[in-house]
């Protein structure tokens, strides 16, 4: 029915997941034979024709998106004469589908279906009736009747309103739409300074009536952890290592003091074979460790004099390139910095971007914190500095 229609699918998978409680987004979590992401867009890709696919990510998000993408190796074939592109978010679901819209306007589709990246139980009927529902009227979206007797509260809790179920639907998502007048409608809805619940919402207000078909209650979207179902995943894809990394440098006059690849303003630094950053150096055998590479000093060996006074963070970024060639990504790093002084909290956002931009991915992903040697031993006494690093890697 949509052979001479243009279709256009976006994924939403901007958002942080920060109701699932995990450090990994909850569209990059592995099920059987790929992850949400991918089981998400395959549904697609197996029932209907389509042109243009647009997935929504985070800021910087690209690599990790398609990372969970590609788990399923059959995702590259099926993307056979499909554009597929990454399209940064916004702060909201709703400027995320419309930076979506709008990088879609210059491939013109007549169709678009927008679906949550972390709804990967679509079956191929919901996909087809829908959007056969928006070809016919315009607008669609499947739901399903609410099993519970619904009511409507005031604002003090109390029921000033028994609503019919039979006249109800709790809507999902692909929601199906003609583009243009979509696109005009979030254009619209960008002017009125309105935060709207979901795109039906929105063409309700600004272009008439949608089209209500049947959902299917195992369409569900995976919100919170216990919506994770253990008998999906796919064990051998959940490949999840941790590292540990730990240095120790003496603190002397006549060096600078480097952490994390910034330099502190203090009367000593670390002495050491290169810069001496005593944080860079335990973070990079932190993911040696995790990832089985090695350590540091079997890659930058002190007895080598070209590594004489070397930048640490292009140490620590050599470490890296290869560690993702071996196609490991960072769930998190954790560092613990044992020094008597300077004080390392008036640095620490920016020691905590630097080593993002090294890394290559977001900040929030990184903490570094100091504690004190209580004047005991070498640290106490100032004499030294101490790291630990510890590191979760996914393959």
């Amino acid at each position: 029915m949509n052979s001479n229609k243009k279709i256009a699918v976006i994924i939403a998978a901007a958002g942080s997941s920060s109701r699932m409680g995990l450090s990994c987004k909850k569209e990059y979590l592995p099920l059987v034979g790929g992850s949400v992401l991918s089981t998400s867009l395959k549904a697609f890709l197996t029932s209907i024709k389509i042109n243009t696919v647009a997935i929504t990510v985070p800021k910087n998000g690209q690599e990790d998106a398609k990372k969970a993408l590609f788990a399923d190796p059959s995702i590259e074939n099926l993307l056979q004469g499909i554009e597929l592109s990454f399209v940064e978010g916004g702060k909201s679901r709703q400027e995320s589908v419309f930076n979506a819209l709008n990088f879609l306007e210059a491939y013109e589709p007549d169709i678009v279906l927008i679906h949550d990246g972390a709804r990967p139980f679509v079956t191929s009927r919901v996909i087809k009736e829908t959007l056969e529902a928006a070809i016919e009227y315009g607008a669609a979206v499947p739901g399903t009747r609410p099993v519970d007797t619904q009511k409507l509260l005031d604002e003090n809790g109390f029921i000033i309103e028994h609503l019919p179920r039979s006249m109800m639907s709790a809507v999902q998502t692909p929601q199906a739409f003609y583009y243009k007048e979509l696109y005009q409608a979030h254009k619209k809805a960008r002017e009125d300074n309105t935060e709207y619940t979901d795109d039906t919402e929105i063409w309700g207000k600004y272009q008439g009536k949608v089209k209500n078909v049947e959902g299917d209650p195992e369409n569900r979207k995976i919100t919170f952890a216990q919506d994770y179902k253990n008998e999906e995943v796919n064990m051998d894809l959940l490949n999840i290592r941790t590292g540990l990394g730990y240095d120790l440098h003496r603190l002397v006059e006549g060096r600078k003091l480097y952490l994390g690849g910034i330099e502190i303003p203090f009367e000593k630094g670390e002495d050491g074979h290169s810069d001496g950053d005593v944080l860079l150096h335990a973070i990079t055998d932190a993911l040696l460790g995790a990832s089985r590479l090695g350590d540091i000093g079997s890659y930058f060996p002190p007895e080598d004099t070209k590594w004489k006074d070397a930048d640490s963070k292009v140490l620590l970024k050599t470490v890296w390139d290869d560690i993702k060639k071996a196609g490991w990504s960072l769930i998190n790093l954790d560092c613990v910095i044992k020094v008597e002084r300077p004080k390392f909290l008036p640095y620490r956002n920016q020691v905590i971007e630097s080593i993002a931009k090294i890394l290559e991915c977001d900040s929030s992903k990184i903490f570094v914190k100091a504690k004190t040697g209580e004047k005991l031993d070498s640290v106490g006494e100032g004499k030294a500095i101490e790291v630990w690093a510890t590191c979760l890697l996914q393959k």
